[in-house]
């Protein structure tokens, strides 16, 4: 593997990853500007998983048909796109319309990004490809969003220059992967291949799915419903770091996560999220800014570092030869997740208030917890651990 060709494709899956959450920091001054409230800013959050599930539940061929470079190449067309057309016209509408161009371009990533990082490594051991995967995505999530909040910190703006910023590296990553070659084998030896293919979930695969649906549920949490609450206490600006800490902190703990088989580590993030998550309610609902930060930070563990690396090892390993399918059906989890427990809570924030919304999100949660870990604690007790053959958390 040259090691260059790595980092080029793994700074483009970062550039990807930034777009996604660059708004986020001012949500709640877009929807003041348009007159609407929290549950209108989680939709138009919501609609990047609208545009996520069609490529992820049936476009899983892609990849072998039109080459996998081809995918991610057009994702940061898309996240450019987006971009531009929040910088032009600023509101909960234009910021509907981008997040559905961004979960277009996450789901295309999402079905070819793994195997195209194996194939660059040409290993069977797909533990170094996997943390390469994660943990650009991971700094992805976090830096756009912190990029934004340097930005309102100063002036506050409907159009912050991180997202001039962004279209600058959005650039430097289409020049980068233009000279990027797509493994032989890919798109020209798979003419036959089906177009349409649906997400797999091999025999052990849906207890790391439901996991990495938890998680993210607490992400999409942070992200669209807590710059709201932040707002009562004027830290909303601040919210940018907090998303930083949820989606980029976990790749401190990728280290640790890839020592352990995956089943482990995805049940320390289980054992971590409801600590984590009470102290990102009680920091929000009480204007701690230093418990909103920790909160963050202690989920990120979970979330980024211990259930996404171990689940999409666990995925990976119990693939048997369809790592696209079965990485679409771990995503597909993930962004349900993402998408549809946030549009609940921001709607239960407009009618029931923020302590009671993110006291029941609370206890369902802990509920879900403890049946997935129980779960996943009599399939690791049934499995071998295979050390050598499995993909360690991080990858």
């Amino acid at each position: 593997m040259r090691s260059s060709n790595a980092l080029r494709l793994a700074f483009a899956l970062c550039v990807i990853t930034s777009a996604v959450n660059l708004q986020a920091p001012y949500y709640a001054a877009l929807a003041a500007h348009d007159g609407l409230g929290v549950a209108a800013t989680s939709m138009a959050f919501a609609a990047y998983v609208l545009g996520i599930l069609p490529v992820l539940i049936l476009l899983g061929g892609l990849p072998d048909r039109v080459g996998r470079r081809t995918l991610i190449l057009t994702a940061l067309c898309l996240c450019t796109i987006a971009t531009t057309l929040t910088l032009l016209a600023p509101g909960v509408v234009s910021l509907g319309m981008a997040r559905l161009l961004m979960g277009i371009a996450a789901a295309l990533t999402s079905i070819s990004a793994p195997s195209y990082m194996l194939a660059l490594f040409d290993t069977a051991d797909s533990r170094g490809p996997t943390t390469w995967v994660t943990a650009s995505t991971s700094l992805g999530f976090g830096l756009g969003a912190a990029a934004t909040s340097l930005f309102l910190l100063h002036e506050p703006s409907l159009t912050p220059p991180s997202l001039w910023g962004y279209l600058g590296m959005a650039g430097l990553a289409l020049i980068l992967l233009l000279g990027l070659k797509d493994e032989p084998g890919v798109a020209s030896a798979s003419p036959n291949s089906q177009f349409l293919r649906l997400p797999a979930y091999p025999a052990g695969s849906l207890p790391f799915g439901l996991s990495i649906l938890l998680a993210w549920a607490i992400v999409g949490v942070v992200i669209a419903v807590l710059p709201a609450i932040l707002d009562r206490h004027d830290l909303s600006a601040w919210s940018g770091f907090a998303t930083l800490g949820i989606c980029s902190g976990g790749v401190l703990f990728q280290p640790l996560a890839r020592r352990l088989n995956p089943v482990t580590s995805v049940r320390l993030g289980l054992f971590i999220l409801p600590f984590a998550y009470t102290m990102l309610a009680w920091g929000s609902l009480t204007g701690s800014l230093t418990g909103v930060l920790a909160g963050a930070l202690a989920a990120s563990s979970a979330c980024y570092g211990f259930i996404y690396l171990g689940g999409l090892s666990g995925v990976l390993n119990a693939a048997d030869g369809q790592h696209a399918r079965a990485s679409a059906g771990f995503f597909l989890m993930a962004y349900i997740g993402f998408s549809v427990p946030v549009v609940v809570t921001g709607t239960l924030v407009d009618r029931l208030g923020h302590t009671m919304a993110l006291t029941l999100f609370g206890v369902l949660l802990l509920g879900s917890v403890l049946a997935v870990s129980r779960h996943l604690g009599r399939q690791g007790s049934i499995q071998p651990e295979t050390v050598e053959n499995d993909i360690a958390p991080g990858g």
